[in-house]
């Protein structure tokens, strides 16, 4: 079943970045992949591609996902249609740092249902907590 989706990987050949991104599930849907592109947020070998730029076994692809985070991946094998997760993963080495711990992020102030919005001294309060430090900057000037 792989070897009808793959293509030679010695042969040269290329398939589409947005289709690519999409069938080693690095994307939802290739649409997603399409508009990442558009956006900028696909870089193959550090560079800017838009969504028909064809993709080789050895370049280095950067897809920026929501959250800021980076997936960086080297391609080892061309395939057009999506495939299983298991098969995905053999289509690329994946040099992605890791992500972040959970407990780095700061979860926003959680307040009990129907208290309404904060008010500034509750604000404050907040940010004192989670030692968020750049808005006192500001006021500081």
């Amino acid at each position: 079943m792989a070897s009808e989706t793959s293509i030679d990987t010695a042969g040269g050949g290329s398939v589409r970045v947005d289709s690519w991104i999409w069938s080693v599930r690095l994307v939802k849907t290739r649409s997603a992949g399409a508009t990442a592109c558009k956006g900028g947020h696909v870089r193959v070998n550090g560079e800017r591609v838009k969504p028909a730029y064809g993709v080789h076994v050895g370049d280095e692809v950067r897809v920026r996902q929501a959250g800021g985070r980076e997936r960086i991946v080297v391609v080892k094998r061309l395939i057009r249609k999506r495939v299983g997760a298991p098969v995905a993963v053999e289509c690329y080495v994946d040099n992605s740092p890791p992500p972040p711990p959970r407990e780095a992020v700061a979860p926003a102030g959680i307040r009990d249902r129907g208290t309404g919005r904060p008010t500034k001294r509750d604000r404050r309060e907040m940010e004192r907590l989670r030692g968020d430090h750049a808005s006192q900057a500001l006021k500081d000037g």
